[in-house]
């Protein structure tokens, strides 16, 4: 890598875009940080080897600024960053729901801006980033967001109009099946299991239908069919999962998270 990368408001997503990218084969010279603490500032020194610096420094320095801090403190940012981001620099942002115009109205005209909404198996290179392109971004930008993401993950294109979508099914979605794997195991114990088996049991069990939804071509409803036998256990457990609404539910659930991304991009915090 020949460019300069900043990572802003360095957290546990941030931390591991660092990582990634390191392990990669990218030079920690080429990396520099920003944190609120001093302490985490050095931190990802000592761990990494990378610089940190300043959010101003950043801006100066830096090709790429990716902005990692939460949605409620992005404005903040951008008014201690406007005055030092010249026009040709790229804001990759990572923030939930706000929208790529919200950046470009108050950075440098013609600034560009790619928007990308990852999840949190970042931590563990099985990401899924979702990457739109700002006014002002072109193919080469939106390219280097797809070659730094893709240190972590699988990435995605996608019109912006699509990122709240996105945000509740991908963004969020890690949660939903940790609630489920959660839900199961008390299921378990229920049912008389100790916790750790009914645990390693359900995370097994979730492993290997991933990978088979990922890797056998097959829709979903083929292969619950597959497991689905008349009169069995499967097809018992789908009917009470279906009597109380579940899948209602996670509808209900996936709107509700994509109108709170919207609200967030209209500044609403609570």
């Amino acid at each position: 890598m020949s460019q300069k990368v900043a990572v802003l408001g360095t957290g546990k997503i941030g931390e591991a875009l660092l990582s990634g990218v390191i392990r990669a084969g990218w030079a920690p010279a080429d990396l520099l940080v920003t944190a609120r603490r001093p302490e985490r500032a050095e931190e990802l020194r000592a761990r990494y080897g990378v610089t940190p610096v300043t959010n101003t420094e950043a801006a100066k320095t830096a090709d790429t600024l990716i902005l990692t801090v939460k949605p409620q403190d992005m404005g903040t940012l951008l008014d201690e960053l406007a005055p030092h981001v010249p026009a040709d620099r790229l804001i990759i942002s990572g923030a939930a729901g706000i929208p790529t115009s919200f950046f470009e109205e108050r950075l440098a005209a013609g600034t560009p801006v790619v928007r990308v909404m990852t999840n949190t198996p970042a931590l563990v290179d099985e990401a899924m980033s979702v990457i739109s392109a700002g006014t002002h971004a072109t193919e080469a930008h939106v390219a280097h967001a797809e070659e730094i993401f893709g240190a972590v993950g699988k990435t995605l294109r996608v019109p912006e109009s699509q990122q709240d979508a996105c945000t509740a099914l991908s963004g969020s979605g890690p949660a939903y099946f940790f609630y489920l794997v959660e839900a199961m195991t008390d299921a378990g114990i229920l049912l008389g299991l100790p916790r750790d088996k009914a645990h390693d049991l359900i995370v097994q069990s979730a492993i290997g239908a991933a990978v088979m939804l990922r890797d056998s071509g097959e829709h979903p409803v083929k292969l619950r069919e597959n497991v689905t036998s008349p009169a069995g256990t499967t097809i018992n457990a789908i009917r009470e999962l279906e009597n109380h609404g579940v899948r209602a539910a996670l509808i209900a659930a996936l709107e509700a998270a994509r109108d709170r991304s919207r609200e967030l991009a209209s500044g609403k915090k609570d």
